[in-house]
């Protein structure tokens, strides 16, 4: 994060960050520099340290610069997608014979990735409930190199103490990674709390309109972020400019958006938990969730994420589901419009018959910015 940010309030660092007038015209939104080469000025005279979309574009490069400063780290890069980010991630800080510590209910797609790639080239994992710190100090061993936090995570709502785990991963020598997905730079600072990389699926509330697919990874070492970003050049999976410019454009209006998600949800728990057919709300906004009080403690607020239990078992979460109308029934989440989706079939299908299986009753929200009556009576209508 460059110093100039550095004193402002996060609204608005999320809307100055890397957005530079441009110099040419004074346009105040960067453009979209849609080219894939650039003029030399003499053999390796480079205009601004530009030579290939690969290694460096000026619309990524405001990205990056915005996303550091969202999360108080000193290197952001953005990718094709979160998977791509961490795909990037665990080649840059692993060898075959490493082993990582993963959550036992991580995302699905990091659970295949760990599961069936990173596997396969020499890499173990063990799983821990990252909820709870004894869990998670007995399952690193002696080649430990890596611990995998989400928080909240996917799609169960564990919160995990992020300064708990990176005092564990301190005394071990060992990397802290939070995905931060589920929360967002504005509800959640994990650097700041002693993590070592943030991971983000940048398709989700930073984009925050379902029109773009992303990822990015920032760290506050310095370091550490020249050894991602040689790995990003060298593997390429890097976010085009396109991509970039349509994230950007979200995040300015990230802080108003996420307040608005917590504002809804709060009120559609307040109805789930007295409604006779919802048998458990997972939400960390609720004094009885178990993380609550560290939710609270680490978070602005509790997120625009739900997750609950029917009556009826698989097939009545499934026709919840169906019958929704303004939810639309979709996977993905953090986007302005309301979406439902059964994760045991949809999102974590990957995870069934492992340790991270979900609950066959569970339904997941992602609740959106509409008014929050007509999201109320949708609802109603889809239990019945």
């Amino acid at each position: 994060m460059s110093d100039q940010h550095s004193h402002q309030n996060f609204e608005t660092r999320a809307i100055h960050a890397g957005n530079t007038a441009d110099p040419l015209t004074g346009a105040v939104v960067p453009p979209i520099y849609q080219v894939s080469t650039y003029k030399q000025d003499g053999v390796g005279g480079l205009r601004g340290g530009y030579e290939y979309s690969r290694s460096a574009n000026p619309t990524r490069t405001a990205l990056e610069e915005n996303l550091a400063a969202l999360e108080g780290g000193r290197r952001g890069l953005a990718f094709a997608s979160g998977l791509a980010a961490e795909d990037c991630l665990l080649r840059t800080l692993l060898a075959p014979g490493d082993h990582v510590v993963i959550p036992n209910d991580a995302y699905g797609g990091t659970f295949r990735l760990f599961a069936k790639v990173v596997e396969r080239w020499g890499v173990d994992f063990s799983v821990a409930n990252t909820s709870d710190i004894d869990s998670v100090r007995d399952a690193v061993n002696d080649r430990t190199k890596l611990i995998w936090v989400e928080t909240p995570s996917n799609p169960l709502l564990g919160i995990t103490d992020i300064e708990a785990v990176a005092g564990v991963a301190r005394q071990a020598g060992v990397k802290l990674v939070v995905d931060n997905t589920f929360a967002s730079p504005y509800l959640q600072q994990p650097l700041a709390l002693g993590a070592d990389v943030v991971v983000h699926s940048l398709t989700k509330y930073m984009g925050g309109h379902s029109d773009v697919v992303g990822g990015a990874l920032v760290t506050a070492d310095e370091a550490l972020g020249e050894e991602l970003a040689y790995h990003q050049n060298a593997m390429g999976a890097v976010a085009g400019p396109f991509d970039s410019w349509i994230v950007l454009r979200g995040i300015k209006t990230l802080a108003v958006r996420m307040d608005r998600h917590s504002e809804n949800a709060t009120k559609i728990v307040e109805m789930l938990t007295q409604h006779p057919k919802v048998t458990q709300v997972l939400y960390p906004g609720l004094p009885e969730h178990p993380g609550h009080e560290v939710a609270a403690k680490q978070m602005r607020s509790f997120g625009g994420m739900i997750s609950f239990r029917v009556e009826g078992g698989e097939a009545a979460a499934v026709e919840v589901c169906n019958r929704a109308q303004l939810f639309t029934l979709g996977e993905s989440l953090g986007g302005v419009e309301s979406l439902i989706e059964h994760p045991g079939r949809m999102t974590h299908a990957s995870v069934a018959g492992s340790a991270l299986e979900v609950p066959a009753d569970l339904v997941r929200l992602s609740v959106g910015i509409e008014n929050v009556e007509d999201l109320l009576a949708d609802l109603r209508q889809a239990l019945g």
